[in-house]
C-alpha cells in the first residue's frame, strides 16, 4: 500500500495540469448544458415577454448570469419571436429556423467570467484537499467540506467583480471608456465594497452548496469504488456520484437560490431603472416574504428545473475533470517510464 501511494506521488499531476483539466471541463460542460437553458428562456419569453429593464437569470451550466433586457426595439436573441408547443418542440425549430448556432446564444460574454472562476474552484479544491488531507488524515469527512468551502468562497470572491462589469456593459451598451467612467464614478459614490455587489446572497446559496456536493461526491465514489472493486475513479463513477451529489446538493440548498434570484434581480432592475434602492432585505425576511405569498413550497419552487440543470452539469463538469486528471496521470507516468529506459539503456 505504502509502495502505490508513494507511485501516485511520484506520477502527481501538476498545479497546471489541473488546471487545463478543469478548463476543458468547464467549456465542455458549458457547451452541453447552455441549450437547456437557452431553450427554457425562450420558452418563457414567449409565455411572459421579457419588458425592458427587467431581469432574467442565465446559466451556462458553470455560474448564473444575470442579463438586463434591452428596449422593445431590440433583436436581442431573448426576444426573437417563437411559437414552441414544448422544449422539444422549441429545439427542433430553433435549430431548423435560426441555425444550431441560436441554442448557444448568450454564451461566450459568461465564459469570460465562468471558466476562469471554475478554474480556480476546482484546482483550489485539489489543492486544499492535499493540504488538509496531510493535517488531518486522508479519511476525514471535513476535507470535502472545508475544501469545498473555501475554494468556493474565493472563486467567488475574484469573479464578482468581472461578474458586476459584464451585466453593466451589457445592459446600458458601453464602450470600454464609458465603463472605465462608470465604474470610478460608482467607486467615488459608494467605495470599493461595491464591486461585490450581489456577493452575499451568491454566497449563502454557493457556498453550502459546495460543501455538500463535494461531502456527497467523494463519499458515493468510495462506496462506488467498493462495489466495483476499482481504485481510480472511471468515468461512469465520477458521472454518476457527481449528478447524484449535484441533486442532493441542488434540492437542500434551493431556498437559497430562490432567494438569490430575487434578491439579485431586484438589484439590477433597480440599478437599470436609476431608482433609489430600498435598504437591502435580509436573507431571513425574503424567505418570510415568500412563504406568506406562496406557502411553505414556494421554497422549493422550480426544483425540476433546478434539477434538470445541475444534475447533468455536475456529473458533466466532474467526470470531464477526472478523466482530465487521469490523462494527466497517464501522461506522467510515461513520461517518468521513458526517463528511466533511456537512462539504464
Amino acid at each position: 500500500m505504502g509502495s502505490e501511494e508513494n507511485n501516485n506521488e511520484l506520477y502527481k499531476i501538476t498545479t497546471s495540469q489541473q488546471a487545463i483539466a478543469s478548463c476543458c471541463g468547464a467549456i465542455v460542460t458549458s457547451l452541453l448544458v447552455t441549450p437547456l437553458d437557452v431553450v427554457k428562456i425562450r420558452l418563457q419569453a414567449q409565455s411572459n415577454s421579457f419588458a425592458n429593464g427587467k431581469c432574467f437569470v442565465y446559466s451556462n451550466g458553470l455560474m448564473d448570469h444575470v442579463y438586463v433586457c434591452e428596449d422593445g426595439k431590440s433583436k436581442a436573441w431573448y426576444k426573437k419571436p417563437g411559437h414552441f408547443r414544448g422544449m422539444l418542440d422549441a429545439f427542433v425549430k430553433i435549430i431548423k429556423l435560426e441555425g444550431i448556432k441560436s441554442l448557444w446564444s448568450g454564451l461566450p460574454p459568461t465564459l469570460i467570467m465562468a471558466v476562469p472562476s471554475t478554474v480556480i474552484y476546482f484546482t483550489s479544491y485539489d489543492q486544499l484537499s492535499e493540504v488538509l488531507i496531510s493535517k488531518l488524515g486522508k479519511d476525514s469527512d471535513y476535507i470535502p467540506v472545508l475544501a469545498g468551502s473555501i475554494s468556493r468562497l474565493g472563486s467567488l470572491t475574484v469573479v464578482s467583480p468581472l461578474e458586476l462589469i459584464r451585466t453593466k456593459m451589457q445592459s446600458r451598451q458601453l464602450s470600454y471608456k464609458q465603463l472605465h467612467i462608470c465604474i470610478n464614478n460608482t467607486l467615488a459614490k459608494d467605495g470599493w465594497l461595491s464591486l461585490w455587489r450581489g456577493w452575499g446572497p451568491t454566497a449563502l446559496r454557493d457556498v453550502p452548496f459546495s460543501a455538500m456536493y463535494w461531502y456527497h461526491y467523494e463519499h458515493i465514489k468510495k462506496r462506488l469504488y467498493k462495489t466495483f472493486d476499482v481504485h481510480e475513479p472511471t468515468f461512469m463513477i465520477s458521472f454518476t456520484s457527481g449528478a447524484a451529489a449535484g441533486s442532493i446538493a441542488a434540492t437542500v440548498t434551493l431556498p437559497f437560490d430562490v432567494v438569490k434570484t430575487h434578491k439579485q434581480t431586484e438589484i439590477w432592475e433597480y440599478e437599470i431603472l436609476n431608482l433609489s434602492q430600498k435598504k437591502s432585505t435580509s436573507t431571513w425576511t425574503v424567505m418570510k416574504t415568500i412563504v406568506a405569498e406562496h406557502g411553505f413550497t414556494g421554497l422549493f419552487a422550480g426544483i425540476v428545473p433546478r434539477l434538470i440543470k445541475v444534475a447533468p452539469a455536475c456529473a458533466i463538469m466532474i467526470s470531464t475533470y477526472e478523466y482530465g486528471k487521469s490523462f494527466f496521470h497517464k501522461l506522467n507516468k510515461q513520461k517518468i517510464y521513458k526517463a528511466i529506459n533511456s537512462q539504464s539503456s
